[in-house]
């Protein structure tokens, strides 16, 4: 057993993936109410009208980065908004976060929105994930052989530490036979580009087979989180990044869930350019859909 899986190890990192993601966490729950706008969020769009980046994700991914930075000085971080920050001594440790996944609902005052911060080895095994959620008061968390996990805020709590349940719920994926009684959810999301959006609107209906009804939440790390804790049978997507699913696929993978994740050239390499991404799916579910997603 090398020093990168010795549970002691492990255990630390998953200690500064909670402080990372948490950091980012409260700078999100720092949102005034309502729906953002340019003079409040500094909103503004990347890709397209639908993609948007705010003072907030600048905010969250720095706060993530400062803890990163003080405990994990030696390690590279892959960040959505601030790309790859790299090291003179590499340790052999990347981790890849997302400060703001759910962007638009943020924005909108939908509460489906979280911080994602995972850390894999140099061989790209995912150790350690952690999604914090503040609008819902929820913590996920997964270590590498030590299973997934959810923590939630006290009822009739503001979700601060100090008001969070003691005891942890160990997630084991989603209730099986839901598929043969028509009761199955799925869980998707569509591009932002027009082009891929239409062609994932026509295939909808091919891929709803065997699920009873869909949701389309707007954040695909809560999404797989949502898969590892029962609540969504299952989930696929076409064209994420990397730290859109790092974290929570491996949450996923521990609460016991089928797991696909794409196979995309590294960001220390320069990919994934845009046509690789858009190619691939990231799929998560219960053991009984395994079979219902595309290849790519």
């Amino acid at each position: 057993m090398t020093r990168a899986h010795e549970p002691e190890f492990l255990e630390h990192l998953l200690s500064v993936a909670r402080r990372a993601a948490a950091a980012g966490a409260s700078v999100l729950a720092g949102r005034a109410g309502g729906v953002l706008t340019s003079a409040d969020g500094g909103a503004e769009t990347k890709s397209s009208g639908s993609d948007w980046v705010t003072e907030f994700d600048l905010a969250a991914e720095k706060a993530v980065r400062s803890v990163l930075a003080a405990e994990r000085p030696n390690d590279i971080v892959t960040g959505e908004e601030q790309g790859t920050s790299r090291v003179a001594e590499p340790s052999g440790f990347r981790w890849s976060i997302d400060p703001l996944d759910g962007t638009t609902n943020f924005i909108r005052d939908i509460v489906y929105y979280a911080t994602s911060v995972a850390v894999a080895d140099e061989d790209g095994q995912w150790l350690a994930g952690v999604v914090n959620a503040p609008a819902l008061g929820r913590e996920y968390w997964a270590l590498r052989g030590g299973g997934a996990w959810r923590l939630d805020a006290a009822r009739g709590r503001t979700g601060d530490e100090g008001d969070r349940e003691v005891w942890p719920r160990r997630l084991e994926g989603p209730v099986p036979g839901r598929a043969e009684d028509g009761s199955a959810i799925l869980a998707t999301g569509f591009s932002y580009e027009p082009a891929v959006r239409a062609d994932q609107a026509a295939a909808l209906a091919e891929l709803m087979d065997g699920f009873g009804d869909m949701r389309r939440l707007g954040s695909a790390a809560l999404d797989l989180c949502l898969v590892a804790d029962g609540t969504h049978d299952a989930y696929g997507e076409l064209g994420l990044n990397e730290h859109d699913f790092a974290a929570g696929a491996l949450i996923a993978e521990e609460a016991g869930c089928w797991v696909r994740r794409p196979v995309l050239t590294s960001p220390l390499l320069g990919g994934p350019d845009d046509d690789e991404r858009l190619a691939a799916w990231t799929c998560a579910g219960a053991i009984e859909f395994s079979g219902r997603f595309p290849i790519g």
